[in-house]
């Protein structure tokens, strides 16, 4: 049998690497978001709440 210390532990390694894992995801998809973003500026499509350039129609 496992000691308590053990299911502790191997509770709190869970845990951990759960959060790790979960930072990871955020951070990537986050990366992953701006680059879409940034390929669809470049060809042109803009954000609804990015200042209009001259002569633009509203």
């Amino acid at each position: 049998m496992m000691s308590h210390a053990a299911y502790v532990f191997t509770s709190y390694g869970i845990a951990t690497l759960t959060v790790l894992g979960l930072v990871a995801w955020v951070v990537l998809d986050g990366r992953a978001r701006r680059r879409e973003l940034a390929e669809l500026e470049a060809s042109g499509i803009r954000r609804r709440s990015a200042a209009k350039a001259p002569g633009e129609a509203p």
